[in-house]
């Protein structure tokens, strides 16, 4: 990511003898009720990585349908790897070993773009997304 920086975030370690835990900034996608953000997030990556996905949970407060209440993202790349049991989403839709912290940002800030109604982690959000996305939701949003 230093040698070939990615525009929309930037990322690095949160404590220099933790390879396991990085910072990210995610500046809102333009042309979005994102824009103009600034969104702090952590990644924690599990000692098996990368066999298996990190978590990422905002530090920043946002309003989100796939962002739950306390933070936490859920999209499909940073689930499990396998079948997902509810047969919701396919196995290449979830995590894979060759995926990156690149590739994990560039889907979040799609996933900031264009929310996911259909699974959400806030319900309430979600609901507002659908039913009034450019009144309550969008004022939840900028505040």
């Amino acid at each position: 990511l230093n040698k070939n920086p990615v525009e929309g975030f930037s990322a690095g370690l949160i404590d220099d003898n933790d390879l396991y835990r990085w910072e990210v900034l995610i500046i809102g996608p333009p042309d979005t009720l994102y824009e103009g953000g600034v969104f702090k997030a952590h990644l924690t990556f599990p000692k098996d990585y990368p066999l298996r996905p990190p978590k990422m949970k905002f530090i920043t407060e946002i309003w989100h349908p796939n962002v739950d209440k306390n933070g936490d993202v859920c999209i499909s790349i940073l689930h499990e790897p396998g079948e997902d049991k509810y047969g919701y989403e396919k196995p290449e839709e979830r995590w894979l070993p060759i995926h990156t912290v690149e590739t994990i940002m560039i889907s979040v800030i799609s996933m900031l773009a264009d929310p996911n109604g259909d699974s959400p982690a806030n319900v309430d959000a979600a609901k507002e997304w659908r039913e009034d996305r450019n009144g309550e939701f969008k004022r939840k949003v900028a505040r």
